[in-house]
């Protein structure tokens, strides 16, 4: 991939989206129901699109609100359903619009008390703190995504990402009441939602930041007294970590408290985009040029499910370095978790992870992308972490019970002030101590340009339809399709060898197919890996 000239700069008045004429499109723009790419599609994270593409407008909004309602009714689902929302200036408009449609539905939806944003997390912990069987929630969200776009995401009674079943149903009803014209929509106005009986304000912040103390050992943090940065990114966590701060007496600075839609004081990412990714160390230039001032310093996206952990040493960590570190710190000081419950990861995380697993003598269950994997697990406390590659994890109580079944990046931010609390140590050295202990792995991504049709037969592939034997020089020892830690497919394929591996999977929104890969014999390894994987992909693809 290119990077844009200008990645890690501040962004210019030039890059900025136009806020008014943005919502203006919300209200004005009708998307046509024959046009895929202005229908509603629920990805792995809800659906997602930008009312300037007629791909996330109003009628979308109040089609997919229509549809989770008759969804909750042909579940029996009675409980309350809690709605939050992010910063970007599409999520505003859209919570209103989907508000009207719950209350002339007569669903009794919590909304923030202190008429704030509301983390993705905070969402999850107030469905599973409730204990109602039928309650679920709404995030308007699209997370990390640029300034222009806006999302919509569902969590069912299990708190977290509603599985490709349920996305599929509602989907497809809201589809098919966007082709309907929006007759069967029931929809009420704004201040008559307002002031409905089901609509009650609930404390999402407080709820949330009240309990961290039952996961996160924020006594020893406090004690510390350790300097921590905190950058919401313009996301919704802002108000969430100043009150963190205060409730627990840390010294945490809010690094950037500023709120603004067209996220001006971001710097760009790789392609030359906004994009609020607190993975990515273009994004988070500002902060990693501050990371002297703070013994540890975090970044959270828009809806604050991912986590980016900045140290004095290192600089952003890799996810996966971050991950692997959380997951043995965590498994050799949590007396109160399952002695059998398993590590989760996904299949394009790093192999450092199985490594760490098989050290701490606990299973591995590894699961196709998407976090939607480990709700069950966390649900049950057979899985006490679950964590994927591009920055999203959550874990256990510290007695072992569920804390959220959804991505948690404020959870794992606090988790890397707990380490250097407890051990006197940064997160990175850490890893430096994996790595002495299991080698060092050299990890990247790559888009290879695919048709339509090809990723197609990417999706399906069989392990039979891969002819090679060997990859960058070693024997090919397992084809996968489907995610050995559950059997469900994963959409694409996973090559794997004795010290490396690669896997390819279709993208969802671009004309490419992404590649991961891994070598724990060096770049130039991963660089054979790569080049290889392009071609036994292609074959596979040929027939």
């Amino acid at each position: 991939m290119s990077v844009h000239p200008r990645a890690g700069q501040p962004a210019q008045r030039s890059d900025l989206v136009d806020v008014p004429r943005l919502i203006t499109s919300y209200y004005a723009v009708h998307p046509d129901p024959a046009d895929p790419a202005q229908q509603v599609a629920f990805g792995t994270s809800g659906h997602r699109g930008s009312s300037l593409r007629g791909s996330f407008n109003e009628d979308h909004i109040v089609a997919t609100s229509q549809a989770i309602c008759d969804y909750r009714a042909s579940q029996g689902y009675t409980g309350p359903l809690f709605l939050g929302r992010d910063t970007h200036a599409l999520s505003e408009p859209a919570t209103v619009s989907a508000l009207e449609v719950f209350a002339a539905n007569d669903v009794t939806v919590l909304i923030d008390s202190r008429d704030g944003y509301t983390p993705t997390p905070a969402v999850s912990h107030a469905i599973l703190a409730n204990r109602h069987r039928g309650a679920d929630g709404v995030v308007v969200t699209p997370s990390h995504n640029p300034p222009e776009d806006g999302g919509f995401k569902y969590n069912p009674p299990n708190g977290g990402p509603a599985d490709t079943d349920v996305t599929k149903w509602i989907q497809d009803r809201a589809n098919e009441l966007l082709r309907a014209g929006l007759k069967e929509v029931r929809r009420v106005s704004y201040a008559r939602a307002l002031d409905a009986p089901g609509t009650q304000r609930f404390d999402f912040l407080a709820g949330y930041a009240d309990d961290l103390g039952s996961v996160i050992d924020m006594a020893a943090v406090g004690a510390a007294g350790i300097r921590i940065g905190a950058d919401p990114l313009g996301g919704a966590s802002v108000s969430y970590w100043a009150y963190i701060a205060d409730r627990y007496k840390l010294d945490l600075s809010v690094v950037n408290p500023v709120v603004d839609p067209t996220f001006g004081f971001m710097t760009l990412d790789w392609d030359g985009k906004i994009r609020m990714d607190c993975s990515s160390p273009n994004a988070m230039a500002s902060l990693i040029g501050r990371r002297g001032d703070y013994q540890v310093a975090t970044g959270n996206d828009a809806d604050a499910d991912r986590h980016g952990i900045v140290t004095p040493d290192a600089g952003l960590m890799n996810p996966n370095h971050f991950l692997a570190v959380a997951i043995d710190y965590l498994y050799r000081n949590r007396d109160g978790w399952p002695a059998a419950a398993a590590i989760g990861k996904t299949l394009v995380s790093s192999s450092m992870i199985d490594r760490v697993a098989s050290d701490l003598g606990r299973t591995l269950v590894e699961v196709p992308v998407g976090f939607k994997w480990f709700v069950p697990g966390l649900l049950d406390g057979s899985v006490a972490f679950g964590g994927e590659e591009s920055a999203g994890a959550s874990f256990l109580r510290r007695d072992g019970s569920v804390w959220t079944t959804d991505k948690d990046g404020i959870l794992l931010c606090l988790l890397a002030s707990e380490i250097l609390a407890r051990t006197g140590r940064t997160p990175s050295e850490h890893y430096r101590d994996l790595v002495a202990r299991h080698g060092e792995p050299a990890y990247a991504r790559v888009d290879v340009a695919s048709t339509r049709e090809e990723k197609a037969v990417l999706g399906r592939l069989s392990p039979e339809q891969v002819g090679a034997t060997s990859l960058a020089g070693e024997p090919i020892t397992a084809k996968l399709t489907a995610a050995p830690g559950n059997g469900a497919a994963i959409g694409g394929l996973k090559v794997v060898t004795e010290s490396g591996w690669f896997a390819a999977r279709p993208s969802g929104t671009e004309d490419v197919y992404k590649v991961y890969a891994e070598s724990f014999r060096g770049p130039e390894h991963l660089a054979r890996i790569q080049d290889e994987a392009r071609g036994v992909v292609s074959a596979a693809l040929r027939g």
